[in-house]
């Protein structure tokens, strides 16, 4: 029986799946090859590079018109910045692979006599030397996972692949592929021992292209789909696919583990005559995001980096990045990580789920303090609907109350009062709705829609979240107008706006609740 694949490269007699190279420019990289050319395939965890490089491995031996043995370095990282280690780890993993692989036993055999001859600084140039000498086809090397080695180490390996690279094809590999989640040119690498950053551009400044996988498109996203349809019979709402797409813009991981969740992991649903409906799949959806399987942890990993920082928290406070040249680099990293993407609108987090993680793994330990003051049952009507006029008074006071504190606990210090706000939310709607988030750059606020789910319905309800930067009254009016406009389009019920404002002046002054009508619409303005 097929599954979604969730974990490791996808394996096509059990999983589901896209074929690998129909998702690279197959072509393109043949012919990188034929030209002799070492070039960089890279892209975001966890999105198939593995699964394309075997599947590019396997053609080429097919073909015979090249040998071509797949080594994934990854296994060195733990020798850190010791060379000897890194390298003997590495050259061993190629021979092995290429026992396994091509069933060729020339490279273990040699590998006692080269690490006696060539010691850690040419050792690998070494062994592959004497391979392409050896081999009767040219050689094409793919090296897996290039980024999870560090320091002196990864300037070893890069700068021996460089120095062979002249002796192509007779007394080297003809091609070869480093992969890994960033572009080489972009790797800072710190060297212990001449106390120095080497960039690797300058390190391997032999790469000729720069390749990088993308996600899935809204079509692969139903073709995917529907070969779990076609092997059990369970079928999927005609609407869920474009949702996944709206939800995921394709991310790999996402669109299996939702699928794998929606069919596998809720365990009522491997009744396969039961469908899958949205209802179904917004559960996945949740029950995922709480889970936090190791892709969303690491997401919430690069979250306390700095230079990560330093790009998210304009995001969530719509706010501009600031004029540092610095920043150039950073957003490279940011969307490297796949944390964040170039959409039509500039810079925006990468899909709905991110967008929805970010704010909920930046307020986590907040919700924790929050679940032994706040209640549900405090803001919940007789009949179910949320008292939202007196949940927003709660929240009012509490701010007023602690959020100097609050803010100071936060490493997201500007997005503070936006975090805050939105924890204070999550805690009590947590229980019966959901809320949806919309941030980003140059927006000047932040849009939040609450779906409360209640015994006669759905209740939606629209906040806008803004810092005040103007002259109070030309705040209000801009955000009332915003406000509405996205009230009209997410068709809510209630409106409210919020203005925070972080200046020095007393809390008598911040603190208001009014009422405003604007196109026949009532709109709740709250002062902080």
């Amino acid at each position: 029986m097929k599954h979604f694949s969730t974990a490791g490269a996808i394996q096509p007699d059990i999983h589901y799946c896209i074929p690998p190279l129909e998702r690279i420019n197959t072509k393109e990289i043949l012919d990188l090859i034929a030209e002799r050319k070492y070039f960089v395939l890279h892209a975001p965890r966890q999105t198939g590079k593995t699964s394309c490089l075997l599947a590019l491995r396997d053609l080429l031996n097919r073909e015979k018109q090249y040998v071509c043995v797949y080594c994934n370095v990854e296994g060195a990282q733990s020798a850190r910045e010791n060379v000897e280690g890194a390298l003997n780890a590495i050259v061993g993993e190629i021979a092995a692979q290429a026992q396994l692989t091509l069933g060729e036993n020339y490279l273990l055999e040699q590998l006692p006599a080269v690490r006696a001859e060539a010691r850690e600084h040419g050792l690998l140039k070494r062994l592959l030397t004497l391979w392409a000498q050896h081999s009767p086809q040219p050689l094409v090397l793919l090296i897996d996972e290039i980024d999870t080695l560090i320091g002196d180490s990864l300037i070893a390996v890069l700068r021996q692949l460089r120095s062979g690279y002249n002796q192509r094809p007779a007394a080297f590999p003809q091609s070869l592929i480093l992969c890994g989640v960033r572009d080489v040119r972009d790797y800072r690498i710190h060297s212990s021992a001449t106390k120095e950053i080497i960039t690797g551009g300058s390190a391997f400044n032999i790469k000729a292209e720069s390749l990088r996988l993308g996600n899935f498109t809204p079509e692969d996203v139903e073709r995917l789909y529907r070969q779990h349809t076609a092997e059990t019979g369970q079928v999927f709402a005609d609407d869920i696919f474009p949702l996944v797409w709206d939800w995921t813009a394709g991310q790999p991981w996402l669109v299996n583990a939702l699928a794998a969740q929606a069919t596998w992991n809720i365990k009522e649903m491997r009744d396969r005559a039961l469908p899958v409906t949205i209802a179904v799949m917004e559960r996945a959806k949740e029950e995922l995001i709480q889970r936090r399987d190791t892709h969303i942890d690491q997401l919430y990993d690069k979250l306390s980096e700095a230079r990560v920082r330093r790009v998210i928290e304009p995001m969530l406070t719509g706010a501009e990045l600031a004029a540092d040249t610095s920043l150039e680099n950073e957003v490279r990293y940011v969307i490297d990580l796949g944390l964040i993407r170039q959409g039509e609108r500039g810079l925006q987090i990468s899909n709905r789920i991110y967008q929805e993680i970010i704010p909920r793994e930046l307020t986590a330990i907040a919700q924790l303090n929050l679940e032994s003051t706040q209640q549900v049952a405090w803001y919940v009507r007789p009949d179910g609907r949320l008292e939202m006029d007196k949940l927003m008074t709660a929240f009012q006071q509490f701010f007023r109350e602690g959020s100097e504190s609050w803010m100071e606990r936060f490493d997201y210090k500007e997005a503070g009062p936006q975090l805050l706000l939105q924890a204070f939310l999550h805690r009590v709607v947590n229980g019966g709705g959901r809320i949806e988030r919309e941030y980003g750059l140059g927006r000047g606020r932040t849009d939040l829609l609450v779906i409360w789910n209640y015994p006669g319905g759905v209740q939606r309800i629209v906040l806008e979240l803004k810092i005040r930067r103007k002259a109070l009254a030309q705040t209000i009016t801009e955000g009332l107008g915003q406000t509405l406009d996205y009230g009209e389009r997410c068709n809510a019920d209630e409106l409210h706006f919020v203005v925070f404002d972080r200046t020095k002046k007393p809390w008598s002054k911040k603190i208001f609740k009014r009422t405003r009508k604007l196109r026949e619409r009532t709109i709740h303005v709250w002062g902080m």
